[in-house]
C-alpha cells in the first residue's frame, strides 16, 4: 500500500538543500507569450554564470530548483516568473530579463522593481500577495495552480494530495461520503448547479454490478478556460475527486473527457493517470482495500454539444455526439446502459477540499444555498484579464473593479464610467448590466433574472460595444454547434441568426424584432437539450436590457456603438486641421479638401473601412 507520509517526508528532505525556487508559468497563455523560451534561458544562463540550478528535486541536489507550473491566473501580464520563498512575482518576463533576475534576485536577494507589477501606474507590487488581483480573491480550488509542478505527483502528495481519498477509502462508507458532499451544499460547477451529493446518491442506490464515473472536461464556451487551466495546473486534484466519487457511488471505472484542442491539458492528464497508476493510487486494491478503479483519458472532437451529458456519453461509446431524450437519466442508464455519474472538472477538484477542511468550513464560504467558491475566466474590456476564484455570492463590481482593475476603453485606458454589460455563462448565459453590478453572483439569484453562471465565463463589454452584434455572435456560435437532431434548435438558431444579421445590416424592420423575440421563446421551450434551450438567452437578455439599441438599428438605421459596418457613417469634425493624411490614406479617395482647411467625406462612396479614423492624429474623424 502506498505510504503518503513517506513520500511527503522524502519531498521535504529533498527541499532542505534548496535555497530558492524559480517558478515559470507554463499555462497555455504564458506559453503562447514565450514562457518556455524563458524557462530554457534560465537553464542556459544559470549554467553560464555558474548558478547551481536543478530541474528535479533530489536529496543530493543543492542550490536553486527551477520548474514549470500551471496557469498562475494573471494572464494579462504573462509570462510570469515567481521566486520563492521571497514570494516575488515578475510580470511580462522575456529572455532578455533572465540574467538580471539570476544575478540580482537569485544571487543577491534583490527585488528588481522594473519587472514588478505596477498597480494604478503608481504602486509597485513586489510580491504576489501585494497585487490586488490576487489579494482580493479566495483561491481554494486554484490554490496549488501556479505553485506546484503539475507533472510531479510527489509534489501534489507533499501538499496534502490524496490524503482525502485515503481517508474516504479507509474510514468512511459510501453513504457517509455522499452525506458529507450533500451537507456541504456543493452544487455542480458545470452550469446547472444541481446538488452534487444528491446526484451521487442517485448512483449509489442503483443495484447494477457495473457503474461508471466521468469527468466532463469538454469546455467549449467562447472565452472560458477554467477547466482547461485546472487540468493543466493541477490534474491530480481532479483524479483525486474521481477516486472519491468512485468510492461513494460504487463505480470501478472512469473517464476524463477532454476536448482534443486542449493538447497541454490532455498531455498532463495522461501523465497524471500514468503516475497515479505507478505509485499505486489507481488500479487494484486502492489504499489496501478491495476496491478497484481504472481511469482513462478520452479525447473529444471539440463539439460544443458534447458538453451535454447524453451527447458526451454517445461520443465515448463511439457514436455521433448527439443528445438523447431524458428520462432515463445517465444516473439510471448511462454509459453502455449502466448507471453513470458525470461531474464537471471544477466540481471534482472541489471534493478533496471538502473532505479535508470539513463541511462547516466549506459552507461558511459563499451563500446559504450556493456554498464554496467559483472560478471565472475574466476576459473582454478589463484592465487585467485572467483566471480568478471568488466566493459564490461575490458581486460583479468586486470582480471587475476590485480584482481586475476596472473597465477599459478602446485604447486600454481605465474609465470607471465605461461599463456597459457582462456576458456571463457564454452562449448559454445572458447579459448583466449596470443595475446588476451589486447583485449576488450565485445560482439562484442569476436564475431569477434569466441568466446563469454556466461554466464561468465572464466577458466584460464597454460602452463602445454593440449588443445586437454580441447576440449575433453567440447565436452564430450556437447555430454552428447545434447537432441538428431537433428541428427547433437546428432551424430556430439559424433563423434567429439570419434575423440578427438583417438587423445589423440595416435591412430589417420593427416586425423582425417581435418575430425574433417570439421565436427565441419557442426555441427555449421546445428544444431537446440544454444547447437549444439556452441558445436564445443572449438574444432575450439583450432584448430585455438593450431593446432601444435594436430599434435604433431598424428605425434610425444607426448603430449607437458604431460597430455595425453597414450602419456606420463617418464625418469630419471641426477638429480637422487640414493635414490631408486621411485623404492620402483613403483607399477609395472619397475625402476631399485643401491643405490647412477642414476636409469632407463623400458618404455615398465611403466603403467604411475606418482607415481615416485610425490615421487621424487629431481625433477629427468620428463615426456618426
Amino acid at each position: 500500500m502506498i505510504d503518503l507520509n513517506d513520500i511527503t517526508r522524502s519531498v521535504k528532505n529533498s527541499e532542505k538543500n534548496i535555497t530558492k525556487k524559480i517558478i515559470v508559468c507554463a499555462g497555455t497563455g504564458c506559453i503562447a507569450n514565450g514562457s518556455l523560451k524563458v524557462f530554457k534561458s534560465f537553464l542556459d544562463i544559470a549554467k553560464k554564470i555558474k548558478i547551481n540550478v536543478h530541474i528535479e528535486l533530489k536529496k543530493e541536489n543543492e542550490g536553486v530548483f527551477l520548474f514549470k507550473s500551471g496557469c498562475q491566473g494573471f494572464c494579462q501580464n504573462g509570462p510570469l516568473v515567481s521566486i520563492f520563498p521571497d514570494q516575488i512575482l515578475y510580470t511580462r518576463v522575456t529572455t532578455d530579463n533572465v540574467e538580471e533576475i539570476l544575478q540580482k534576485s537569485v544571487k543577491n536577494n534583490e527585488i528588481i522593481e522594473k519587472f514588478c507589477y505596477i498597480h494604478n501606474g503608481t504602486t509597485i507590487c513586489k510580491k504576489q500577495n501585494e497585487i490586488p488581483f490576487y489579494q482580493k480573491q479566495c483561491r481554494m480550488v486554484l490554490k496549488q495552480c501556479g505553485v506546484i509542478d503539475p507533472e510531479n505527483i510527489r509534489e501534489y502528495i507533499a501538499c496534502g494530495g490524496y490524503k482525502a481519498a485515503k481517508k474516504v477509502y479507509l474510514n468512511m462508507t459510501d453513504r457517509e461520503v455522499c452525506d458529507v458532499i450533500l451537507l456541504s451544499g456543493l452544487r455542480g460547477r458545470g452550469g446547472a448547479g444541481f446538488p452534487t451529493g444528491k446526484k451521487w446518491n442517485l448512483i449509489r442506490v442503483q443495484t447494477s454490478s457495473k457503474k461508471y464515473v466521468i469527468c466532463n472536461g469538454d469546455e467549449g464556451d467562447p472565452g472560458a478556460f477554467m477547466d482547461r487551466s485546472l487540468m493543466e495546473g493541477n490534474p491530480h486534484s481532479i483524479i483525486e475527486g474521481l477516486i472519491i466519487s468512485a468510492k461513494a457511488t460504487g463505480a470501478d471505472e472512469g473517464y476524463v473527457y477532454v476536448r482534443t484542442e486542449y493538447a497541454l491539458a490532455v498531455k498532463r492528464m495522461k501523465k497524471a493517470v500514468i503516475d497515479a497508476i505507478n505509485v499505486g493510487i489507481l488500479g487494484n486494491n486502492i489504499f489496501g482495500t478491495n476496491c478497484n478503479f481504472t481511469l482513462r483519458i478520452m479525447e473529444g472532437a471539440g463539439a460544443f454539444v458534447c458538453g451535454e451529458e447524453t451527447a458526451l456519453i454517445a461520443s465515448i461509446e463511439g457514436k455521433r455526439g448527439m443528445p438523447s431524450p431524458k428520462p432515463p437519466f445517465p444516473t439510471q442508464n448511462g454509459l453502455w446502459n449502466k448507471p453513470t455519474l458525470i461531474n464537471n472538472v471544477e466540481t471534482l477538484a472541489t471534493i478533496p477540499i471538502i473532505i479535508n477542511c470539513g463541511v462547516d468550513v466549506f459552507k461558511n464560504i459563499g451563500t446559504n444555498f450556493s456554498s464554496g467558491t467559483k472560478t471565472f475566466a475574466l476576459t473582454g474590456h478589463v484592465l487585467n484579464t485572467g483566471l480568478i476564484e471568488v466566493p459564490l455570492g461575490s458581486t460583479l463590481r468586486h470582480i471587475i473593479f476590485d480584482i481586475s482593475g476596472g473597465v477599459t476603453d478602446e485604447k486600454g485606458n481605465v474609465n470607471e464610467n465605461n461599463f456597459k454589460a457582462v456576458q456571463i455563462g457564454g452562449p448559454s448565459g445572458g447579459c448583466l448590466t449596470e443595475e446588476h453590478l451589486d447583485m449576488s453572483l450565485d445560482f439562484d439569484s442569476l436564475k431569477k433574472i434569466g441568466a446563469m453562471i454556466g461554466s464561468g465565463g465572464l466577458v466584460v463589454m464597454n460602452k463602445n460595444t454593440c449588443m445586437v452584434n454580441v447576440a449575433k455572435f453567440f447565436m452564430q456560435f450556437a447555430q454552428n454547434e447545434s447537432c441538428g437532431k431537433c428541428v427547433l434548435c437546428r432551424e430556430g438558431t439559424r433563423q434567429m441568426f439570419l434575423m440578427l444579421r438583417d438587423i445589423t445590416d440595416g435591412i430589417a424592420n420593427e416586425s423582425v424584432i417581435l418575430l425574433l423575440e417570439k421565436l427565441a421563446k419557442i426555441v427555449r421551450i421546445g428544444s431537446l437539450c440544454g444547447l437549444g434551450k439556452t441558445a436564445p438567452n443572449p438574444v432575450l437578455s439583450t432584448l430585455k436590457y438593450f431593446r432601444d439599441e435594436y430599434y435604433a438599428h431598424v428605425k434610425d438605421k444607426k448603430c449607437p456603438a458604431g460597430e455595425c459596418e453597414y450602419l456606420i457613417n463617418y464625418k469630419i469634425t471641426d477638429k480637422c486641421v487640414g493635414c490631408t493624411i486621411c485623404a492620402i490614406k483613403c483607399p477609395v479617395k472619397t475625402i476631399s479638401g485643401v491643405r490647412g482647411k477642414k476636409h469632407n467625406i463623400d458618404v455615398t462612396k465611403c466603403v467604411k473601412c475606418g482607415v481615416c479614423v485610425n490615421s487621424c492624429k487629431f481625433s477629427a474623424v468620428v463615426r456618426g
